[in-house]
């Protein structure tokens, strides 16, 4: 995998590319009369963190034939007050939306992501503890 980060000429703007060739813009809080027009490398990180346990979940469930009509992963960060500012504490939060899904499927289907197959999540934890639930919505 590579990744490339180039200025895009003022303040502290950058765009950035990987080997899928998707392109994303970056910004900082720190850019004093930017234009905050990107995610900050650490919404990145929460971002890329929910995605990959997203995908795992999700594709559990379908395998696991749970009737999911929406889903959603939800991450929290806190930060320390000091430079770096590393994460002190993550949560995800998965929300199934559905009928008759089996509380025992999303939580298996969250084990397997955190402990077999999210690389994300994997890395994360060495740093920070990752605490995680879920919630369960039947549809009207």
């Amino acid at each position: 995998m590579a990744a490339r980060v180039t200025w895009k000429g003022s303040g502290l703007a950058l765009a950035a590319t990987a080997d899928s060739g998707f392109k994303v813009d970056l910004s900082s809080a720190l850019d004093e009369g930017g234009d905050h027009a990107g995610f900050r490398p650490m919404e990145m990180l929460a971002i890329g963190l929910a995605g990959c346990t997203a995908m795992d979940v999700l594709s559990i469930l379908q395998k696991k034939r749970q009737d999911v009509q929406a889903f959603e992963v939800q991450v929290q960060t806190k930060s320390s007050e000091n430079h770096p500012h590393v994460w002190t504490w993550a949560e995800i939060e998965y929300i199934v939306t559905g009928r008759g899904i089996d509380p025992a499927a999303v939580e298996r289907a969250m084990e397997l992501s955190r402990d077999k197959y999210c690389p994300a999540q994997a890395m994360i934890r060495q740093a920070v503890e990752i605490q995680m639930k879920y919630t369960l919505i039947e549809p009207e």
